[in-house]
């Protein structure tokens, strides 16, 4: 592969990741990190600041900022830890697990979101495609 494909592939990744986004946002009302952010805790139950940042590979500054967000809405409450008071642990509010149960519900249909021509056999390869890029690009 030449420098120009592998751009043309890493470009085109770009715009789709956009795309992607804009049209996750506009169905869901909450930017798609801010929704893989109560993810994560929703299924962690509870966890530190840190562990989180670091499962979702963002920094510092944009997870303190994202949960800031959060909070303001009352979809989140940080807790220091008693023990530790640079520790900072995270959990959902009741408000944001009955919203999260309320995406669930109202999540559109896979064609909806991605289009008709788009299976979710599709969306699994594609799944596995970037995980398989992933682990050789680390």
């Amino acid at each position: 592969m030449k420098a120009k494909d592998i751009s043309k592939l890493i470009y085109k990744i770009k715009i789709v990741e956009q795309k992607f986004k804009r049209n996750f946002e506009a169905k869901f009302g909450v930017s798609l990190t801010r929704y893989e952010i109560l993810q994560v805790i929703s299924e962690k139950n509870e966890l530190a600041q840190g562990e989180l940042q670091e499962y979702l590979q963002i920094d510092q500054a944009a997870i303190t900022r994202h949960l800031k967000i959060l909070e303001e809405k009352n979809y989140v409450k940080r807790i220091r830890n008693p023990k530790n008071n640079r520790e900072i642990f995270v959990s959902l509010t009741d408000k944001a697990k009955t919203e999260m149960k309320e995406y669930d519900k109202n999540c559109p249909k896979m064609e909806e979101f991605f289009g008709n021509k788009f299976t979710k056999d599709d969306a699994e390869y594609l799944l596995m495609l970037l995980e398989k890029f992933e682990k050789n690009i680390e």
